[in-house]
């Protein structure tokens, strides 16, 4: 049998088993699956692709341990998108400030992508407040547009265990966000005049 024709579970027996053939066949069947979720979660190219082989990388090394419990489709996606979490959280623990690309005499972004690139970026810390487990929900359901059945299969976990995950998930979101649907929330808000304490005003 060709590694054409072998099933993905073939492809990863034959792979743990010495043939050196295998795991190419099953990188060039879904890598392109494989980038598209990386892109989608990391909206980069240039994070995607370095999430990509981290991914390919981990399973290429953990494919001995592959148990054909789940699809490995599933198996995966599931590596995928922990590789992407991992760049996620290590951007969010050492925050880069992106160099402007207009120069002294090109003309300056449009008000519209400023407020795009903007909200991108609120978006993004905001997911980066999120303890891993429910960004990692909110992620696959909210952003990826899989289901709770897949979104369950992909983590490990129960169908009930990633609803209660996105639920909470997406209760912290509103409140980080909630300036996103109403900007002038806060232009609205009358200063307060704070009266010191009576022992201040006795000790002026």
């Amino acid at each position: 049998m060709t590694a054409a024709a072998a099933t993905d579970a073939e492809l990863i027996a034959a792979h743990a088993a010495g043939d050196r053939q295998a795991f190419g066949e099953l990188v060039r069947r879904h890598r392109d699956r494989m980038w598209a979720v990386a892109l989608r979660t990391l909206r980069d190219p240039d994070e995607a692709a370095d999430a990509l082989q981290d991914a390919f990388i981990s399973a290429f090394r953990a494919a001995g341990s592959f148990r054909a419990e789940s699809q490995v489709t599933t198996w995966l996606h599931r590596i995928v998108v922990n590789a992407c979490l991992d760049r996620v959280r290590r951007r969010n623990a050492r925050p880069t400030w992106p160099l402007p690309e207009a120069g002294p005499h090109e003309p300056a972004m449009p008000r519209d992508a400023m407020s795009e690139r903007e909200t991108q970026l609120a978006v993004q810390d905001a997911l980066g407040t999120l303890p891993q487990e429910q960004r990692a929900a909110i992620v696959l359901v909210d952003v990826e547009g899989y289901s709770v059945a897949e979104t369950a299969a992909i983590l490990g976990v129960a169908e009930g265990t990633v609803k209660s995950r996105c639920a909470r998930g997406r209760a912290k979101l509103a409140v980080l966000l909630g300036h996103l649907r109403n900007p002038d929330a806060k232009a609205n808000v009358r200063p307060v005049a704070v009266t010191p304490p009576a022992a201040s005003r006795e000790g002026r």
